[in-house]
This record gives structure tokens, sequence and C-alpha cells, in this order.
């Protein structure tokens, strides 16, 4: 009998074990603790899981963060087993030399070009000087940006200055004339247009049909010590997935704990209109990623590509029963 096995049979806990990637921990004799790192949008409404899911041998632990350069830095560092990364920050953290890998999408589509509540902008075109935020530059909302405008003929900091702002600022900035404009995951477009100082012009999915945009990486650690856990996370999160697709209302009053964001705002995104956020067909795809790699080198968000086979792990979201 190995240790592991022993500490199952015995009913023995394993203390929190240090490692060069952060500490993890098996408590009550079988159940795999793992932190994973979270914002407080739709796009994270899987972490639902974490209250609805009966896991048998792990036990997920939200760590609620409040920006993207945090969530980044704790994943860099170790202090989290896992987190969702918007892709052009995942793979920035992976050319670095960061041991992570994606194992599941954390959604498709899911973001809007919200723009200020006034007749002065209802295309694209009328965002010609003005001012527009953006949660990173490393974020798949700036690629999406700048293929919107792009496709218009319109060049970011020539035609349109693109600055980076905390999504949570983003309604505050927009109402108080700060910023003309947000790109950025709901629900703060919605809330804008709820609290009537903003307007959605344009939803991601209509600049980029069922785009990818946070996922989920976990500490390759994890993964190769303990890989019947991490099925058992990934399925579980497909079954949440399923669950948000068949039953949004639910899933949107299920949601408070964990987003701290008004059910009727979560359930507007998930349904109005349709597509407008997606849980579907959540299996890392190397087309998906090539897509957005060679965006980040068009728009010079990268100079370098990452050796895709090295950081994605799809096994665990095709394992079919």
């Amino acid at each position: 009998m190995n240790r592991r096995d022993f500490l199952k049979t015995s009913g023995l806990a394993l203390a929190a074990a240090a490692t060069p990637f952060g500490r993890f921990a098996w408590a009550g004799g079988a159940t795999l603790s793992l932190k994973i790192g979270y914002l407080p949008l739709t796009d994270h409404l899987l972490m639902i899981a974490a209250e609805r899911e009966q896991f048998k041998n792990i036990r997920i632990k939200p760590v609620r963060f409040s920006s993207w350069p945090e969530i980044a830095e704790a994943l860099k560092n170790g202090k989290i087993d896992g987190g969702f990364l918007l892709t052009p920050m995942g793979l920035a953290l992976r050319q670095k030399g960061a041991p992570i890998k994606v194992v599941l999408l954390g959604h498709r589509n899911g973001s809007a070009i919200t723009v200020k509540n006034s007749p002065d902008i209802n295309r694209i075109t009328d965002l010609r000087g003005k001012t527009v935020a953006i949660p990173s530059p490393f974020s798949t909302h700036n690629l999406l940006l700048r293929k919107a405008l792009s496709e218009k003929g319109l060049v970011p900091g020539r035609d349109v200055k693109v600055i980076d702002m905390a999504p949570p600022e983003m309604p505050v900035a927009l109402a108080t004339g700060r910023i003309h404009g947000f790109m950025v995951a709901e629900p703060f477009g919605a809330q804008a247009e709820a609290q009537k100082v903003g307007k959605i012009l344009v939803l991601s999915k209509d600049i980029w049909k069922d785009h990818i945009c946070c996922t989920l990486n976990l500490q390759e650690k994890i993964i190769q010590s303990y890989p019947a856990e991490v099925q058992e996370l990934v399925t579980g999160l497909i079954r949440t997935a399923s669950f948000i697709e068949s039953k949004p209302a639910e899933a949107a009053r299920g949601s408070v704990k964990i987003l701290g964001q008004r059910p009727e705002i979560v359930e507007k995104v998930l349904t109005t209109p349709q597509d407008r956020l997606t849980f579907r067909n959540l299996a890392p795809s190397r087309a998906d990623f090539v897509a957005i790699q060679d965006y980040m080198v068009k728009f010079g968000v990268a100079k370098a590509k990452v050796d895709l086979t090295g950081y994605l792990d799809d096994r665990f979201a095709k394992r079919k029963g």
C-alpha cells in the first residue's frame, strides 16, 4: 500500500504540503482542497459548482480577486492551485515559464462594448476621438476591441484612446464622463444598462462568434499528482455548465454568494439576447488558441507564440462518462 492509500484508508489527514507551486491539502482522509481563483464576473459563473456540486474526493475553495493582475500574480507565485484567467494573460504567463496548463474553458462569448447612454455614439465609427477602457492589454477584450475598430478603419491610440481600468470602476467612470465606453466581461455592461448610464454598442459574440475568453488554468503539479481529482473537478464544472444552460434563472439566483451580483442582472446576461454568454463546447481547442495568438501578434500584444502542445490539456474535458 502506498502512502496516499494508507492515508485514505486510515482516515488520517495530510497537512498542507508546501510545494514550489503553492499549497494543497488532504482533509478528512480523502478530500483534496483546491484553491481556485476567480473574479466576480458572469464569465466565472462556473464557480457556483463550489456550492452545488457534490464532489466526493475534492473540495473547491473559491478565492475571490478584484483584478486580473492580482489573480495572475497569485497563480504565477503558487498562492492558488488554479484560476480563471484571460486567455492572453494565461498565454503570457506560460510564455514566461509559469508551470500552468489549461484544462477547461470558462465560457464562450460574454462581453460587450458599452458606451454612454446618449445619441452621440451609435456605431463603432462614432468612437473616433473617444476614450474606451479595457481591463488589461493582455485581455481578450483588448483583442476584440482592436478587431472591431480595425474592421472599421480605426486605429487604437491614434483614432481611439484605449486605457486600462479595473472592471468594477467602469460603470462609474462612464457615468461621470471619465470615459466614453468600455469593453469588458459582463455583468458590467448590463449594470450600466440597468442604471441608464450606458447602452450596449455591440456584443462580443457579434464581433467574433463563439470566441473564447477565460480559461481554467491549473498548476502542473496538481495535474501530475492528482489526475483523478482533476477529472472530478472538470467533470463537475461541465455538469454545472449544463445546469447553467438549462436553468439560467435558477443559476442566476444561486450565484449571489459567489459573484455578489444582482440575480436579475445575471439572468439577463444569460438570456437576453440568446447566446450573449454561453457555457457550451468548453473543451480547450487548439484552433481557438491559435486564433487568439494570431491576434496577439497582429495587434502587438505579443511578439512570440506559446507552444500550445505543452499548454493545452484537453483530456479531462473530452473524457466521456
